[in-house]
């Protein structure tokens, strides 16, 4: 990411990664307390007196000085709220419900500070993070079920004679469950695609680094295919010569013409953050907030 965008997000990202790593630590029985602490943690942060730590501060400064809306980080504690609950994952649109949570709340968030301001970008940003979530579901299936935890629709495994109970008690791959995580890696692609569109709505200058990571975690599900999908014995993995020539492929942001709009509706399952957003939109609409320069500003008064 260029520099004028680098410490905010830099702000965003530990504040996230903190949420989750508190979620995540510590006993399962003190886990809900966690999450009441980080949601007062987010009360502060927004209310303009921030819990004395750096993370917050700057987590703080950010989402006052960006403006955004409050709807979205408490998107992303709903999300840890349905990891804690052990929710059941009956369909696809579910999933896709909790991958909005924890994957396009954050896409929205990082759209502001490029200084997105229309339901479009944002739409297709939401898209890009259920894509990269489904990505991560897929890869992580086994993973996951040896955690106790099951993302994959259940009606999916049912079509194939598998239940996510089965799946949590005997963690194992089978032809079945292949099938299962190539439907998955299908709707990530879909949505890759599709948000492609929305990368060349963005700010030039950070069109490398979004591209470079649609680009890297499409090749995760390229690796599991290239496995036929198994990914209970192992981890799919980039390498990191491929995540470079990835990376160095993500260079033709700079000079290609931009990508022509794509006007699909918003996910149903996000719109509920678009909404959160709307306010900002309409003021692009009615030329009542400067775009690109004025965000470009702000970002640089705060590195």
């Amino acid at each position: 990411l260029p520099s004028w965008i680098r410490e905010p997000a830099l702000a965003l990202y530990s504040f996230c990664r903190k949420a989750d790593d508190d979620i995540d630590e510590g006993s399962a029985e003190g886990a809900q307390k966690r999450l009441v602490r980080l949601k007062q943690r987010l009360d502060d942060a927004y209310s303009g007196v921030p819990y004395d730590t750096s993370v917050d501060r700057a987590f703080s400064a950010v989402v006052r000085a960006f403006e955004i809306p409050r709807e979205l980080p408490e998107a992303l504690l709903d999300g840890f709220e349905w990891d804690l609950s052990e929710r059941r994952y009956e369909s696809l649109s579910d999933v896709i419900a909790y991958s909005s949570r924890v994957a396009s709340s954050v896409g929205g968030m990082m759209t502001v500070l490029m200084g997105g301001n229309d339901a479009v970008a944002f739409a297709r940003a939401f898209d890009l993070g259920v894509a990269m979530q489904l990505t991560n579901i897929a890869r992580d299936v086994g993973e996951d079920a040896r955690n106790g935890r099951v993302y994959v629709p259940a009606d999916w495994l049912a079509e194939e004679g598998l239940t996510p109970e089965g799946l949590k008690a005997n963690p194992e791959f089978s032809p079945a469950l292949g099938r299962v995580v190539q439907r998955l890696l299908m709707e990530a692609e879909a949505l890759y695609e599709r948000a492609d569109a929305g990368i060349s709505m963005l700010p030039r200058s950070c069109r490398v680094a979004i591209r470079a990571a649609r680009l890297i975690y499409a090749e995760i599900g390229r690796k599991l295919e290239a496995r036929g999908c198994d990914s209970v014995s192992r981890r799919a993995v980039v390498s990191k010569r491929r995540k470079m020539m990835l990376a160095a492929q993500a260079l033709g942001e700079l000079v290609r013409w931009d990508r022509p709009r794509n006007d699909d509706p918003v996910l149903p399952e996000c719109d509920y953050l678009l909404r959160a957003l709307r306010p900002r939109c309409q003021c692009r609409e009615a030329n009542l907030k400067p775009v690109g320069d004025s965000m470009v500003a702000v970002a640089e008064s705060m590195v």
